[in-house]
């Protein structure tokens, strides 16, 4: 299935200040943007053919791909002035990049994308801020088993913060954490059919337009996801992230794992 990335957005809160003009889905995990890691993931599973939503940061996005360094994350032979790649990691990719506007919010770049999709019945799509290890193969069978119009990842909180009960008169009666509710977040993971568009007006939200009346009329699917799932929102989460990559610690790359087990 084609891939719809939105990475267009503003990123205010993964920017160090207003002087820097790295858009959200360039910021380094490891050797490689976030942006990269979440093609890889969806590229490990077979979907290789990507849309990429555009706007703020656009002109970045584009030189990364134009001038792409293999070598940078693959074996290579050097002989006689020339690099001899013993692997590859985008050579099979379908990229197409599609300017959605500056200030589009994230349902209008999508209705911005569409005919891109070729007319394909089911899509993927993503925020392009979220890593996890959530095996996509599952997620799209029970989709497609469920019946449902849509589906969405979803994950238990990721809130540090307490939830306080107090009485009228501020008597505390107990604290509990956030983690401990059951409740269920968006995680950011969407498999779509064409017949969303449907509920998507101009300037919509693919959330609260589409979702929301879907999950209203029973026919939004949520794939429960207990695993490794972690946001890149904030500057201080990619931090967080690139840290433990340094120390070996990525669950989201299912690729080396897959060929790791292969190898072993």
């Amino acid at each position: 299935m084609k891939v719809v990335l939105f990475c267009g957005g503003y990123g205010m809160r993964m920017r160090n200040d207003r002087t820097d003009e790295i858009p959200k889905p360039m910021q380094m995990v490891g050797p490689r943007p976030l942006l990269w890691h979440i093609m890889k993931y969806y590229a490990h599973y077979g979907h290789t053919e990507f849309i990429l939503c555009l706007g703020y940061g656009a002109a970045k996005i584009k030189d990364f791909f134009l001038d792409y360094h293999e070598e940078q994350s693959n074996d290579f032979v050097l002989h006689d002035n020339r690099v001899e790649l013993l692997n590859t990691d985008i050579s099979d990719w379908s990229i197409t990049f599609v300017d959605t506007g500056l200030e589009s919010a994230i349902g209008e770049r999508l209705r911005r994308v569409r005919d891109h999709l070729d007319g394909d019945r089911y899509f993927l799509a993503n925020y392009a801020d979220v890593l996890t290890d959530a095996p996509l193969d599952v997620m799209i069978e029970r989709y497609h088993r469920s019946g449902a119009t849509a589906s969405m990842l979803v994950v238990p909180p990721q809130s540090s913060f307490h939830c306080v009960d107090v009485a009228e008169n501020g008597e505390i009666k107990e604290i509990v954490p956030v983690s401990r509710f059951p409740i269920w977040e968006n995680g950011g993971y969407f498999v779509l059919s064409q017949e969303i568009f449907d509920l998507l007006p101009p300037g919509g939200d693919l959330v609260a337009d589409v979702c929301g009346t879907l999950a209203g009329q029973g026919r939004l699917y949520g794939y429960r996801h207990n695993g490794f799932w972690k946001p890149a929102d904030t500057f201080k989460e990619r931090a967080e992230l690139d840290d433990n990559y340094a120390r070996g610690i990525h669950p989201w790359t299912v690729w080396e794992t897959a060929r790791a087990a292969v190898t072993s």
